[in-house]
């Protein structure tokens, strides 16, 4: 198996993604870069040759020598588990970087003890005469960008008769990087020929044809593109793997010395085929120009946290997963009933030691249901969570507790992201959409909250700070026996909807602990800037502002939390709780 964010040979062995094919005019090459042609100073071209390259400013192009890379990339370029600070310009359309390559038949990709980048490996053979405007190889070095041009250069043995005009940029990313990062251009202006006839081609066709891409020189990882040593090859110069790019372009990224760029869709969430549990949480990289679905965790103990850690189809299986006096219940360790204590009204305490529906004491669900009303359901139907929280295993939670993100990436909290709770690029590299500002730990921000701190339970929108536990009137939040406070689900009473707040069995409306506001204000803060909180276990009512917001006067302000004489001290305990979760980072993490 390869290590994490390599991409495994099999799956890169020709791949067979679909690539855009257009049938406009091929891209024009860069130039501005000196000499007669604008693509490089006679010091920095190939002399004409068969099977060499550059060899300094007066050679043969035998023996080839090194190019400093440090003028354009100070700290080298990582490439594959390496760093290099010189390159080899090879005459037959490839750079490597242990040492120059004459090989004029393209092999199939990985080639040992050779790490290369080819836009067009193939027999180019430049003895045909008609320099500068054929048959030229030069380079050009400038701060942040290296270029390669072979402008129309021919094939073996000395044909001019069809000719092949292709470029090789090296630039540093415009986007957020690490040291040796940089990004990789291929472009093809004009194709003409394949092969040469030592590679057994016929009039620049035939054999075996050119291979473009990527090698790390270890026997192992590679990225081809798709149609490399075959007739189809010949195309490249009418395709492209950029969305709207112009025929003939091809862009990839190189981060962490990996190949990341030349497809669409990497680093998204998919199932691994095959794999149950933990083991079928898989992400898509790049495989050639398309994606295949890596698997992300491997089989681990079992824990008590609802997920198949052990991906065996079972989640928190067994008796064993927590102390003596507790037991696994939707994936969290909890105190075990007691029967004589009795449980919340409608509920009983089972053998197995939780509250469950008294409806559902005799009913066993099938792994990934749950029992409600005395029918099985899936784990989270039915259940609404708090802001910024989503239902997994039957309880609500934040997505991106316990997540860590690789570099600079962030865990995305906003939940009307279609990546929430997934690694996005942290605002350094990406930038903010209009209205929002770049926060220092890589998170954007409302433009009318930035600066503001909201109290616990709360959160900042349009320069308000909202009630977490507010909800539409005929909305229950949390799953049942779980009530809304301080923006947490915790063991409580459920609210009352409002269609049935304060109605007794007989229409009639009560009052006091019991009246009509019960549906709206049990279980939550009567109000996010006030010091009267309701417990869980005693419902008040009152009077509320009804928006499950703070006044502009309160904006800023650090946790406040108070309690009426007589309320449960636990709520104090939970603010605190609350607080420090708010401060935690929040990093990724594989399930455990």
């Amino acid at each position: 198996m390869t290590a994490q964010g390599t991409i495994p040979r099999p799956l890169l062995a020709f791949a067979a993604a679909l690539l855009t094919t257009t049938t406009a005019q091929a891209i024009p090459l860069l130039d501005g870069f000196g000499g007669p042609t604008g693509y490089g100073t006679p010091d920095h071209c190939v002399a004409p040759n068969d099977d060499g390259g550059y060899s300094g400013p007066t050679g043969t192009g035998y023996p080839e020598v090194a190019i400093d890379l440090t003028p354009a990339f100070p700290t080298g370029l990582s490439f594959f588990g390496a760093t290099y600070n010189t390159f080899y310009l090879n005459t037959n359309g490839n750079i490597t970087f242990r040492g120059a390559l004459g090989t004029y038949t393209p092999s199939a990709f990985p080639v040992a003890m050779q790490p290369m980048i080819a836009p067009y490996w193939a027999d180019v053979d430049t003895r045909g005469g008609g320099q500068p405007s054929q048959n030229s190889i030069c380079y050009h070095v400038e701060p942040n960008r290296v270029v390669v041009t072979w402008h129309n250069v021919g094939y073996f043995g000395s044909h001019n008769d069809h000719l092949n005009d292709f470029q090789l940029v090296l630039s540093t990313s415009n986007t957020c990087t690490t040291g040796g990062d940089f990004d990789v251009e291929f472009r093809y202006n004009r194709c003409e020929w394949t092969t040469g006839d030592a590679s057994g081609g016929m009039g620049g066709r035939g054999g075996t044809p050119a291979q473009i891409g990527f090698d790390a020189g270890d026997s192992s990882h590679y990225v081809a593109l798709p149609n490399s040593r075959t007739a189809d090859i010949i195309n490249v110069c009418n395709q492209t793997n950029v969305s709207g790019g112009s025929p003939g372009l091809f862009r990839f990224q190189i981060r962490g010395g990996m190949v990341g760029g030349g497809c669409t869709g990497a680093a998204m969430s998919c199932n691994v085929t095959g794999q149950m549990g933990a083991c079928a949480d898989g992400v898509t990289i790049c495989a050639g120009m398309g994606t295949t679905c890596r698997q992300v965790n491997m089989p681990r103990a079992r824990a008590c946290n609802g997920f198949d850690n052990d991906c065996d189809g079972t989640v928190d299986e067994g008796n064993d997963l927590c102390a003596s006096n507790q037991v696994c219940d939707r994936g969290q360790c909890v105190d075990r009933c007691q029967p004589e204590l009795g449980c919340l009204a409608g509920r009983t305490c089972s053998d197995r030691g939780t509250c469950v529906e008294t409806t559902c004491l005799t009913v066993t669900c099938p792994s990934g249901q749950r029992c409600a009303d005395g029918r099985c359901i899936a784990v989270c139907d039915g259940v609404v969570c708090p802001h910024a929280q989503v239902c997994r295993a039957g309880r609500c939670v934040n997505p991106c507790d316990g997540v860590v993100c690789d570099g600079r990436d962030v865990c995305d909290g906003d939940p009307t992201s279609t990546s929430f709770g997934q690694c996005i690029p942290g605002c350094q590299c990406v930038p903010c959409a209009m209205g929002r500002t770049c926060q220092p730990d890589g998170f954007c921000s409302d433009d009318l909250c930035v600066g503001i701190t909201c109290p616990t339970g709360t959160y900042c929108q349009a320069g308000m700070c909202l009630d977490s536990c507010a909800t539409g009137p005929d909305t229950i939040l949390c799953p049942a026996g779980e009530v809304c406070q301080l923006g947490q689900c915790i063991p409580g009473a459920h609210p009352i909807p409002m269609s049935d707040a304060g109605t007794s069995v007989d229409g009639s409306v009560p009052t006091g602990d019991g009246g009509a506001d019960a549906g709206r204000d049990a279980g939550r803060p009567r109000d996010a800037g006030t010091n009267d909180v309701v417990t869980a276990d005693r419902p008040e009512t009152g009077t509320s502002t009804g928006t499950g917001s703070l006044a502009p006067s309160d904006r800023g302000c650090s946790c406040r939390v108070g309690a009426r004489d007589g309320a449960n001290r636990s709520v104090l305990g939970l603010a605190a709780l609350g607080a420090f979760l708010g401060l935690r980072r929040r990093r990724r993490a594989n399930p455990s």
